[in-house]
């Protein structure tokens, strides 16, 4: 019977961890499993600056997105995606340098900002430093 269940045990601990682990390193080492500008802006962006990038108040500022001059340079959002400031956090960790692009591109191009120069993976991959 004890032969039974240490067998039992050492079958069931390894099949319990390794999911566990996966998803660890899925959520600290991978990417979210989200593709294009606009779906990547409403799987995590617009939860803080709304659905129309018109940002809000409340518990935190989350400034509104549509018609920023700020987002006019490029490398500025980039870096902002990358590494978060003040109470935006960091998404460099869990989006790709094309999902980066494509998210800057949507925002620095819809919500009535109209602004040129197309970011692109390897100025992401630049703006990481690495």
């Amino acid at each position: 019977m004890l032969r039974f269940l240490l067998t039992t045990v050492l079958l069931l601990v390894p099949a319990c961890i390794v999911p566990a682990l996966a998803d660890t390193t899925e959520q600290r080492g991978g990417t979210y499993a989200l593709n294009g500008g606009e779906t990547i802006y409403q799987g995590i962006c617009q939860g803080c600056h709304m659905a129309e990038a018109q940002g809000a108040e409340g518990a935190g500022h989350y400034p509104a997105l549509a018609s920023n001059p700020r987002l006019a340079g490029a490398a500025y959002v980039t870096h902002l995606v990358l590494k978060g400031q003040k109470a935006m956090p960091s998404f460099g960790d869990n989006l790709s340098d094309q999902q980066v692009a494509d998210v800057v591109n949507y925002v620095r191009t819809h919500f009535g900002n109209d602004y040129g120069g197309a970011v692109a993976p390897a100025d992401v991959r630049a703006g990481r430093g690495e």
